[in-house]
């Protein structure tokens, strides 16, 4: 009994900050502005209104369970890349395992041309928004025409009464390949430090936290052009395992394309502040691949044109951070 006493004290002081590409979470209607017209019932994709709540369901569910066994609760916070629009958000914390969690959001349409953006959901019980901004990204393609990429959400907060910056992220694909959009990723890696320096000219030593699907693993150039800094320390460098574990697959070898980065800052014990805990991939069974020759992998919502009827093709990844009271 005195066991279990203290075992959920220690979890209460534990926060939970995560990250989830949710494998394009679209509704169901069509947007005449945006590439969105293959998640339509008559689309390519067949995306019908009960695909659509299955698929917000197995979301919400898997959000409402990341680090829930050591923590004893839901995230604070958590950044989620590959929504349409505010309404795929609202129904996401509508959806019955988080509809009674005091969830905000924090939301910008970005030029992306399938309309696909990047959120931050908030717990209210935890977190208060002081301001937020979305970062434009500005990279070209090689025949010198603007990529329309997904911008940089920027939100400044309190965490349980800390000051934290959060940047969430979705970069530039490989879809052209690595080498060939390398650099694209790298200018997103400046326009973050570009961002840091102006928030150092009026505040000493911020508590960053800086996640994303980065569509590069730890060791790639522009993850380690975003380190050059010093300002950050990556703990999924050590999570990195090329053949055995990583939050996304590709040809059967595992990337860690999903990443939560801190500041130094998070390692004081100062009464009032957060320490960084740990960090982890939450890949639990459920998310994946049950047999064939992909299990263990993420269970994904289509594989091309085929329904699958899976969570997502990302694992979520998190940190918790060690509130000192």
């Amino acid at each position: 009994m005195i066991f279990s006493f203290l075992k959920r004290k220690k979890g209460k002081q534990l926060f939970t900050i995560a990250f989830y590409n949710l494998e394009n979470l679209f509704d169901t209607e069509d947007d005449p502005n945006t590439l969105d017209d293959d998640f339509t019932p008559t689309g390519f994709k067949k995306w019908t209104k009960k695909r659509y709540k299955r698929k917000l369901y197995k979301l919400s569910k898997t959000i409402s369970e990341i680090g829930q066994k050591s923590s004893q609760k839901v995230p604070v916070l958590v950044g989620i890349a590959e929504v349409e629009n505010e309404t795929v958000i609202r129904d996401l914390i509508g959806a019955e395992p988080l509809r009674d969690i005091d969830y905000g959001y924090v939301h910008y349409d970005s030029p992306d041309e399938r309309g696909i953006d990047t959120a931050l959901l908030y717990h209210k019980d935890f977190f208060e928004v002081l301001h937020s901004e979305p970062i434009t990204l500005y990279v070209e393609n090689l025949n010198g025409e603007r990529d329309t990429t997904r911008d940089i959400l920027y939100v400044h907060g309190r965490l349980n009464g800390e000051e934290v910056h959060i940047f969430v992220n979705h970069w530039p694909s490989r879809r052209d390949g690595a080498e060939e959009t390398d650099y694209k990723r790298i200018v997103a890696a400046h326009t973050i430090q570009d961002f840091m320096k102006k928030i150092e000219e009026h505040q000493e030593m911020p508590n960053y936290i800086v996640m994303g699907d980065f569509n590069d693993d730890p060791s790639s150039t522009s993850i380690q052009t975003l380190m050059k800094s010093g300002a950050l320390y990556n703990p999924m460098e050590k999570l990195h395992a090329p053949f055995a574990r990583g939050s996304t697959t590709h040809r059967r070898s595992w990337s860690l394309f999903d990443q939560i980065m801190v500041s130094h800052n998070f390692f004081n014990y100062q009464k009032g502040t957060h320490s960084f805990a740990h960090a982890n991939i939450f890949d639990d069974q459920f998310l994946t691949e049950f047999k064939g020759k992909y299990k263990g992998s993420p269970f994904r919502t289509f594989a091309g044109k085929k329904y699958l009827g899976g969570y997502s093709d990302h694992f979520p990844v998190y940190i918790q951070l060690k509130f000192n009271g």
